[in-house]
């Protein structure tokens, strides 16, 4: 049904009219506004309808999809979560992920210790700064 729908909002009826919007979705995905939008769908979109969270597994691979190759800590957020004790993600760790991909620098030096962030975020930071040399 998305799919159909989302065909129907782009006027596509055929996979050659599709393939011929990927620059215009591609387009979507650079703006900041219609990422967020996105993002924020994937969470409900990915999670199983009867839980409130998402499952780790689930989580990861979306946020691999979603911010892999532009979240600069990405790969180290990944290994964290590979090794934490969650074993789901919720709505509010989901959005705020989005939130402190684009607002902490990758050397962490404005992260803020006494923001509002979830916990999970609070524990990756210093899981991150006494963690071992590569």
């Amino acid at each position: 049904m998305l799919i159909c729908v989302s065909c129907l909002c782009l006027r596509c009826d055929c996979t050659e009219k599709l393939q011929g919007k990927f620059d215009y979705l591609r387009a979507q995905l650079n703006d900041n506004t219609a990422f967020k939008n996105i993002y924020r769908y994937a969470f409900d979109f990915a999670r199983d309808k009867v839980q409130r969270s998402l499952d780790l597994d689930t989580a990861k691979t979306m946020l691999a999809l979603l911010l892999g190759r532009t979240w600069p800590l990405f790969s180290v957020f990944y290994q964290y979560l590979e090794q934490s004790k969650y074993r789901v993600m919720n709505k509010d760790q989901w959005y705020n992920v989005l939130e402190f991909s684009r607002t902490v620098n990758a050397d962490l030096s404005n992260y803020d210790e006494d923001g509002a962030w979830p916990v999970l975020l609070d524990e990756f930071v210093e899981w991150y700064k006494h963690r071992p040399s590569l």
